[in-house]
């Protein structure tokens, strides 16, 4: 009988168990391709496990890590998955090879291996061959109505990479609500970048934006860890601090005057000046709970789509046709990325209807507001999604069939609705990292092959990521 599957979250594809085990002690070198990689391996092989490897090119002999970049690899069961973000990983009794078709599969082959090295006194001989089901696999953070500090979100960004989770959206604009008997000059609103045009001045939060240098950070970061930054400027409604600081484009509300060309207009100026910073395919232009002017609405969702296809963007918006345009959504974009969040705003059988590729953002289902009375203001019940959800599974019977080739994959959310509650950073940080590895499981490989229990205790193996 081959050695069994070795404790990876979330669980490999597929394992092959040999037979014989490589000792730690064993191993000396890391070598091959990606140089940024192998060094940044060997720090953390050592912090796991007191070992002093050294880095080197050249030809591989036994005690190597061997780290392998190949275009050309393929694995037929993993299809197109394996080809954006696969790898495998090979252990014999001399040394550990590591090998994909793109530097993020590759990376991701690194997790595995540390993950192994940190359960095991001695690696299990056999062939891993590793691909997620999903190509989004993300988390939602709201920064516009309550600001996190840098290095709140590079530390989510290196425990997003660590499980393989691979989206981070920040929704970088946002307002409280309006309480009964209160005014909108009452409302709490954000916006969280800093521009450089002079003509923009002030429009970024005095209490709390990103500059240029700490985006970079988010991206260098991202970047090093497999992750992908989505940036959401949310409008025409969600704007208040828009409205605030051009009044003559609002409606008295949170919401922007759509008849007034200028405000489209200034949305696409905001996404002109920060494109630069956006290194990521994607950028996200909300779109979401609008109550007013549909038909101008709908020119505001086609004229921000194509403005940010010009910029050299995919387009991504929430899901709110059903709503907005009573059960007919003709002649809105289709090549746009909708996020449904709830099925009565515009569910996931309408977007496939309709040709939209869709992410699950199910409010019911995966939806944090602390210090609120709705959306799990306790953080998200890990077993009930561990033995219960898949990302094709929606509430309301808008289930999709698994692998419905418009569904993309899922994200969490934690949105800060609650804009005076006292919690800290920290308390979201225990919100909702208890579930990360929940989630990363469903999206990458489906049912975690334990039950719960054990499950929770490979997570609690497995630990978290390793400071190199």
């Amino acid at each position: 009988m081959g050695n069994p599957r070795p404790v990876v979250v979330p669980r490999l594809q597929h394992w092959d168990g040999g037979t014989g085990s490589l000792p730690h002690g064993r191993l000396a070198r890391v070598v091959g391709d990606e140089p940024a990689l192998r060094e940044r391996l060997v720090r953390e092989i050592g912090h796991l496990t007191g070992l002093t490897l050294a880095a080197a090119g050249g030809p591989a002999r036994a005690g190597d890590v061997v780290l392998t970049l190949d275009p050309a690899l393929t694995c037929e069961a993993g299809g197109d998955r394996f080809a954006e973000e696969g790898y495998l990983l090979d252990v014999t009794g001399e040394q550990v090879r590591i090998s994909a078709p793109t530097p993020t599969g590759l990376f991701y082959g690194t997790r595995s291996l540390l993950q192994i090295l940190r359960t095991t006194a001695e690696l299990p001989v056999g062939g891993a061959a590793d691909w997620p089901d999903y190509p989004v696999r993300g988390f939602v953070l709201d920064v516009g109505r309550r600001f996190f500090t840098p290095g709140f979100i590079r530390e989510r960004l290196a425990v997003m990479g660590w499980f393989k989770l691979n989206e981070l959206q920040l929704h970088l604009n946002d307002n409280g609500f309006l309480d009964p008997g209160g005014t909108w000059d009452d409302v709490q609103a954000g916006f969280r970048l800093v521009p450089g045009d002079p003509a923009l001045a002030g429009l970024a939060s005095a209490d709390g934006a990103y500059d240029r240098a700490d985006w970079d950070s988010f991206e260098d970061t991202a970047a090093a860890n497999g992750v992908t930054v989505v940036p959401e400027i949310d409008a025409p409604a969600h704007a208040l601090a828009l409205v605030r600081f051009r009044p003559s484009l609002g409606l008295g509300d949170d919401h922007l005057d759509l008849s007034r060309p200028a405000a489209t207009q200034f949305v696409k100026d905001l996404f002109t000046e920060f494109a630069p910073w956006f290194r990521g395919p994607h950028a996200h232009f909300g779109a979401d709970e609008y109550l007013a002017d549909e038909p101008r609405y709908k020119e505001f969702f086609n004229a921000m789509a194509a403005h940010l296809r010009a910029l050299g963007k995919r387009p991504r918006a929430w899901g709110s046709l059903t709503r907005m345009a009573g059960g007919v959504p003709d002649g809105y974009d289709r090549d746009v990325v909708v996020n449904c969040w709830a099925t009565v705003w515009y569910g996931p059988h309408e977007a496939g209807r309709d040709g939209h590729s869709f992410i699950n953002t199910s409010d019911s289902l995966l939806y944090v507001v602390p210090a609120a009375t709705y959306y799990h203001p306790d953080g998200l019940d890990g077993e009930h999604l561990y033995e219960h959800w898949a990302p094709h599974v929606f509430p309301d019977g808008q289930s999709v069939a698994p692998g419905d080739p418009r569904l993309l994959g899922a994200m969490s959310a934690v949105w800060n609705d609650i804009t005076a509650a006292p919690y800290t950073e920290d308390d979201v940080r225990d919100l909702i990292e208890p579930t990360f590895a929940v989630l990363a499981q469903k999206m990458w490989s489906g049912a975690g092959g334990l039950p719960y229990d054990a499950f929770t205790e490979a997570v609690r193996r497995a630990g978290g990521p390793v400071p190199g």
